[in-house]
């Protein structure tokens, strides 16, 4: 007979993952959908769907993040997203900006909703983002002022709340190596 583990191992997990622009959430996000079969959802997806006038513009979306913010509405944005993910049973949500967000989601998954920080230097950030969109982010002073919108004050202190912060300053495959550990001992009932 197989020795039972004295760990709870969770039956639902909830990944909430915050960070700075350019950190590598979405990568995290990705790569949980992908190697572990996580349902992976975006705030911004969320707001895009019920607010959004021009979908693909991420200055648009920042506009009307913090209309949303400004305006009181983070509870309905919060509700909209839970009712997309209580099916789930993995579920990775990306881009945690307020902090009713992180309050939302522990209230509505715990004890089973853990929040990642990723943490990637500025200059790290800009240069990944230039790489990829160098019409979007074409100097450092154009994603400066992105980083710094409104919408974007809260996120350093997700940092002090986290259960694991991930650094993301060399490869991709260190990062997926990283998120790979956290899991590991998240699945295994341990905090991170």
């Amino acid at each position: 007979m197989p020795e039972q583990s004295s760990k709870r191992q969770p039956s639902r997990l909830v990944v909430g993952i915050a960070g700075r622009i350019g950190a590598g959430k979405t990568s995290v996000g990705k790569y949980l959908e992908s190697r572990y079969g996580f349902f992976y959802i975006r705030y911004s997806q969320v707001l895009s769907d019920w607010k959004a006038r021009d979908p693909e513009s991420r200055a648009h979306l920042q506009e009307v993040g913090w209309e949303v913010m400004e305006g009181g509405e983070q509870v309905e944005l919060n509700r909209r997203l839970v009712a997309r993910i209580e099916a789930q049973s993995r579920c990775a949500v990306d881009g945690l900006r307020h902090p009713l967000d992180e309050e939302t989601l522990s209230q509505a998954f715990s004890p089973d909703f853990y929040l990642l920080y990723i943490h990637s230097p500025e200059e790290i950030r800009w240069r990944r983002l230039h790489e990829h969109r160098p019409d979007r982010y074409p100097d450092l002073e154009t994603f400066r002022a992105v980083d710094t919108y409104p919408v974007e004050q809260h996120i350093d202190l997700f940092r002090g709340h986290a259960d694991a912060i991930l650094e993301n300053n060399a490869s991709l495959q260190a990062l997926y190596a990283n998120v790979d550990a956290v899991l590991e001992k998240l699945q295994q009932g341990d905090q991170a």
